[in-house]
């Protein structure tokens, strides 16, 4: 078998591709021969690869018709969807469950968790027809481990968690498996600040720099170390594995 997975004539729609994981995701697969559909709400989609094999859409995930216009114009320009990663995500002001207010709340809700009920439904039809359809969602750490003050982040997460369980049931008769990677501290992300890391530090009593590397390994994990197990769990390691949770931790003590 082959170390480094080729997804020549292959198609991959991936969401938050204009920054963090989503972007290491998107070089990762054109360096390997994928053709890529971007989306992003962030406009600047659409330039972050001047590659023929990439075409990048500003795309509102809450829209249930931007989402479906999306799927429809990258299989118009490629010849269909092979693979789906879902990788867009926001991670709220770090603040106790009773201090978090039901608009942020629900905001979290619509595009960490309702959003991609919408988008697996409408990307279904795509991946059954492309016969060893594949999806990989980001999930988090959180959903194995829940940490204080991010209530609306880890319930979605670990919904966004369950419906990826769901449709690996459900779509194996179609040859679709659905896998979700679960990171943890990926700081190089338009996930995090500067404000958001001391309080999520403080939480834990730590500094900024010790709570990077809080894992049993003591090491940093990075986009680019998520976008490399992504291209794994896509490629044929994977071919008979559907419905499973990996960690990218460190080594979570509270995980293991």
């Amino acid at each position: 078998m082959p170390d480094t997975p080729t997804f020549d004539g292959r198609v991959v729609l991936i969401t938050g591709a204009a920054s963090g994981i989503g972007r290491a995701c998107t070089q990762a697969f054109l360096e390997r021969g994928s053709s890529v559909i971007g989306t992003d709400i962030n406009p600047a989609v659409e330039t972050i690869s001047d590659s023929d094999r990439y075409y990048g859409i500003p795309c509102d995930l809450r829209d249930e018709n931007a989402v479906r216009e999306a799927l429809a114009s990258g299989a118009e320009r490629f010849g269909g969807v092979h693979m789906l990663v879902g990788v867009a995500g926001i991670f709220p002001d770090s603040k106790p469950l009773v201090e978090t207010t039901l608009e942020s709340w629900r905001n979290v809700m619509a595009i960490n968790n309702d959003a991609y009920f919408v988008l697996l439904k409408e990307a279904h039809l795509y991946l059954k027809q492309a016969d060893d359809g594949r999806v990989v969602f980001i999930g988090s750490k959180t959903v194995r481990a829940p940490g204080k003050n991010s209530v609306a982040y880890t319930v979605s997460k670990t919904a966004m968690t369950q419906m990826a369980r769901v449709a690996a049931l459900e779509w194996a008769s179609d040859g679709i498996r659905v896998n979700v990677i679960h990171p943890n501290r990926v700081m190089d992300t338009g996930l995090w600040n500067d404000d958001l890391l001391e309080a999520r530090a403080a939480a834990y009593g730590l500094t900024a720099e010790a709570y990077k590397r809080e894992n049993l390994l003591h090491v940093e994990v990075l986009s680019r170390d998520v976008a490399d197990l992504v291209i794994t769990v896509c490629g044929p390691a994977f071919a008979k594995i559907t419905g499973t949770q990996i960690p990218l931790d460190g080594g979570n003590i509270r995980v293991i």
